[in-house]
């Protein structure tokens, strides 16, 4: 196996990994989402607050498993690692940063 294609692999395992952890966090969010039906107006008043950063942890959560599976599919097609918008290599340090990044550092930037 040559270093590109052991370092894609690595790149899937934790790509594969970190869906498998944010799956998990979603579930667990959408279980406590669920859960609430507390009669005492006080108490429901406090987990509405408590359910909002939920849901917003949620849907933040949703956003990087689409990227994620975005980046999946990409190294499924042997696209993975080049800007989806110019075509340049991505840099393997945006990567460690960003693994499921579609873009390189200057077309992110808008130049």
């Amino acid at each position: 196996m040559s270093a590109i294609e052991n370092r894609a692999e690595e790149r899937r395992a934790a790509l594969t990994a970190r869906r498998a952890e944010l799956t998990g966090r979603l579930a667990a969010i959408e279980t406590e989402l669920d859960s609430h039906n507390n009669r005492d107006w006080e108490e429901l008043a406090v987990e509405r607050e408590g359910d909002e950063v939920l849901e917003a942890s949620g849907l933040s959560g949703q956003q990087e498993l689409r990227m994620i599976e975005a980046a999946l599919t990409r190294l499924d097609q042997g696209e993975y690692g080049f800007c989806a918008r110019c075509g340049a290599e991505i840099a393997p340090e945006r990567l460690d940063v960003l693994p499921w990044t579609p873009l390189c550092r200057s077309c992110a930037a808008g130049t």
